[in-house]
């Protein structure tokens, strides 16, 4: 009987309820995060909120030393409505960008696995002509490329997909060039041959634009060891440091920069000396992808590498290559079109006009509570813009933008999975589509 005590006892401690670690203390308790500084936005907003409360302390003093600067209630309700529009207008806007821009992306991740799978099961080399079934003899291609050579461009195809994901984040991030390490380790080796001397910037087969931030980013340096004079001291943008996710802007070809042909035709007939802007001509990065893999899904067909999927298959392929664009100009569109200035302006200055009207509201009241009163306020108020201002560019690299190079990392290791691990369905089978449907 004792030995069985004592056995219970010494089982008993194995079955006691796990201790709860402090990263899974937030499913019980609000405490964790509310003692929070890492991630919040406090730090941004530290600054002008000690500016509110020193107000505050301010006015409270001169009240207690007789100076009467008291106003009357009804000027911080009628300030409070027009500060919580605003409010919610600029925090409503702001996650709608950031949420489109994350839907963007999803959908460019999307047709990337969709492509890509496409791509490696249905190419497959066609049967010589002594093996073909009598149906199909004559009405397919030829060729002479072994399955080891088509493997090889396959793993190029699919690799050109996921460059173009890539080549997108970095260009949404205004960073010219392909000098990235991410980059250059899934770019096909073909087209960095091919198109590795010419790109300067954005002008691929033109001169290098000048770009500040392109020219201080080489061999993959990161954008914030690379932009130090563009970003302020605790690393975080500011809307003037934000590089243009677009090619770089040109001044518009106006009227003084047409020549004429001949003094006889000066009024009737005028020409443009193209010469003159060839150098000018450019192109993103993205965009050259696209166009490349566009020439890899026709040579393709060509060669006849795709006849299993018939017309249908490759219009839906070309299909993909357009939805790779047009995501890429969704994103283009949100990064290239912030929020008005104005909006930003107007409402720091509603709020920061209602906050200093507060005090003088509350001290008859409140006395020196004011103070805390009004601080908590302000660090609700002022929080708020400062989220909404932080998340209304998601393509950038501070803490709160979207994670691109994580989501990029994904897609990499699925990519390769898929090149190293995955069997090709076209080994040992051809078919033959016509693109008439079944008789």
């Amino acid at each position: 009987m004792s030995g069985t005590v004592k056995s219970l006892s010494s089982v008993i401690p194995s079955i006691q309820a796990p201790k709860i670690k402090r990263k899974h203390l937030r499913k019980y308790s609000w405490l964790p995060d509310v003692l929070r500084l890492k991630g919040s936005i406090i730090s941004r907003i530290l600054g002008p909120v000690l500016t509110v409360t020193l107000w505050a302390g301010l006015v409270c003093y001169m009240n207690e030393r007789g100076y009467s600067i008291i106003s009357a209630n009804s000027i911080v309700p009628l300030l409070s409505v027009v500060v919580g529009l605003i409010l919610v207008f600029r925090n409503g806007t702001s996650y709608e960008r950031y949420w489109e821009g994350r839907k963007a992306f999803a959908s460019l991740t999307t047709i990337t696995r969709n492509m890509s799978r496409m791509i490696w099961i249905n190419a497959a080399v066609p049967p010589p002509p002594e093996t073909q079934p009598a149906d199909i003899k004559g009405k397919t291609p030829t060729t002479n490329v072994t399955e080891a050579q088509l493997r090889r461009r396959k793993i190029d195809a699919l690799k050109l997909c996921l460059s173009f994901v890539y080549a997108t984040k970095h260009y949404l991030r205004g960073e010219d060039g392909m000098n990235y390490a991410d980059l250059q380790s899934v770019l096909p080796a073909s087209f960095v041959r091919q198109y590795g001397g010419a790109t300067s910037g954005y002008g691929y087969g033109g001169t290098r634009r000048s770009n500040t931030l392109a020219s201080s980013i080489k061999n993959g340096d990161s954008l914030e060891t690379s932009r130090d004079n563009s970003l302020s001291r605790s690393g975080r943008e500011t809307p003037e440091s934000r590089p243009d996710a677009t090619k770089r802007i040109r001044v518009k070809r106006s009227k003084q920069q047409l020549q004429d042909s001949t003094p006889l035709l000066a009024d009737s007939h005028r020409t443009i000396d193209f010469q003159s802007y060839s150098e000018e001509l450019s192109l993103p990065l993205p965009l050259l992808i696209s166009h490349e893999l566009s020439r890899t899904i026709f040579g393709f067909r060509r060669d006849g590498f795709l006849e299993t999927v018939g017309p249908a298959g490759l219009n839906g392929i070309t299909q993909m290559i357009s939805g790779l664009v047009e995501q890429l100009t969704a994103m283009e569109r949100i990064a290239n079109t912030p929020i008005p200035t104005s909006y930003g302006i107007h409402l720091k200055q509603c709020v920061t006009l209602y906050l200093f009207a507060l005090p003088t509201t509350l001290v008859r009241d409140l006395g020196w509570a004011t103070i805390p009163v009004v601080t908590a306020v302000a660090f609700t108020f002022m929080g708020i813009e400062g989220i909404a201002d932080e998340i209304e560019m998601p393509f950038g690299t501070d803490d709160r933008d979207l994670p691109l190079d994580r989501y990029c990392q994904d897609l990499k290791e699925e990519i390769f999975y898929i090149i190293e691990r995955l069997p090709e369905g076209g080994e040992g089978r051809h078919g033959y589509d016509d693109g008439e449907g079944d008789d």
